[in-house]
């Protein structure tokens, strides 16, 4: 199932050239992350409550053209491969037009974060992402 998440690019995303500094693409990638697992009845808070988190591993990301000022993206998630500590995002950001600005594919752990270690997807979250792939 692949999820969709509005993002309005602010000033404050730009560069000079009035066009999104490319390490706001992670950020916007991360949003949409985060009210997917929302939608889903996730909580990332009461995850940390039991210090449990999610942490990017490895990110691969192909900047196809630019977004800008004002422009209202879609930020397109789906989960491409679910294992027992980690999943990978394959995500698209697209223009109001439906040009892919930007691609990636990230790698997300899930870690102990009293200990800094990973450890398994709790069980009830590996079941709901199960059910949404």
């Amino acid at each position: 199932m692949q999820y969709k998440h509005a993002i309005r690019v602010y000033y404050e995303d730009t560069d000079a050239g009035g066009i999104v500094y490319y390490a706001n693409y992670l950020k916007f990638f991360e949003r949409a992350r985060t009210e997917w697992l929302r939608n889903l009845g996730i909580e990332q808070d009461k995850l940390l409550e039991r210090s449990v988190g999610f942490v990017v591993k490895r990110v691969e990301m192909d900047n196809h053209a630019p977004a800008r000022f004002n422009q209202l993206l879609c930020i397109q998630s789906e989960i491409v491969e679910l294992k027992r500590v980690s999943l990978v995002f394959k995500q698209k950001i697209i223009s109001p037009s439906d040009q892919c600005l930007v691609s990636a594919i990230i790698k997300v752990a899930c870690v102990n974060l009293s200990k800094m270690k990973p450890q398994a997807i709790p069980a009830y979250i590996l079941e709901e992402l199960a059910r949404v792939i």
